[in-house]
């Protein structure tokens, strides 16, 4: 009889097969459908921060974008992003999630392994340039000592590789698909310059809605 170990692995791989499949036959066709998300402007005085979902159909057919607020350094990022994915209409046809790195809301880090496990959906993350460690586990231990193990497990378990775009390389990590298969999706993903416009425009609806939030209310005159 299997151990209990070599039924998750097993349920691990069927999990990536699927994920892998669905994703290379939507790659296949001419408007494949993810969802991108982002947090927005925001300072350390405030709780909450705006995490901005946009839903496209590539190349450059938006959908729908949604919104819901996170706790500034916190840890709900995983379980509002979950939440308001879940409630979405647009999550149907989606096969992938995009995501701009893995924190939100400055230190609020998302738990891409779970964040894939209860969409049903590969999720993508993508960064500019690749992190530097050091720095950040610094930051985790002097911040947020109590829960330093936890939130650095969040950061190792997220295994970056390059995708090169216009000779410079992207960083991405995945889950629930092949690297294959993620790289096929951001360079499809990518319009003008070098960044996946998804996140782009998530990225700007959600500056949008935090420098509004932020703005001093004014009496009316």
């Amino acid at each position: 009889m299997p151990t209990s170990r070599a039924r998750g692995t097993r349920s691990k791989a069927l999990r990536l097969e699927k994920g892998t499949h669905a994703l290379a036959r939507a790659l296949g066709k001419p408007h494949l459908r993810v969802i991108a998300l982002d947090d927005g402007a925001f300072s350390r005085r405030q709780r909450r921060a705006p995490l901005v979902a946009v839903s496209m159909s590539l190349p450059d057919l938006v959908e729908g974008i949604e919104l819901t607020w996170v706790s500034v350094d916190g840890t709900d990022a995983t379980a509002r992003a979950t939440e308001l994915l879940r409630g979405s209409p647009f999550l149907a046809g989606a096969r992938a999630i995009l995501v701009d790195g893995i924190a939100v809301a400055g230190f609020n880090l998302f738990d891409l392994k779970a964040l894939s496990r209860d969409l049903h959906r590969p999720v993508i993350s993508v960064t500019s340039r690749a992190p530097d460690l050091l720095r950040i586990r610094s930051a985790l231990r002097t911040y947020f000592p109590a829960e330093f193990r936890r939130r650095w497990g969040l950061v190792r378990a997220s295994r970056l590789f390059p995708v090169s775009v216009g000779g410079r390389p992207l960083w991405a990590s995945v889950v629930g698909c092949r690297r294959e298969e993620a790289r096929a999706l951001l360079l499809r993903s990518i319009g003008h310059g070098r960044w996946p416009e998804p996140l782009r425009l998530a990225h700007l609806v959600g500056h949008a809605v935090g420098t509004t939030a932020r703005a001093p209310v004014r009496p009316n005159r």
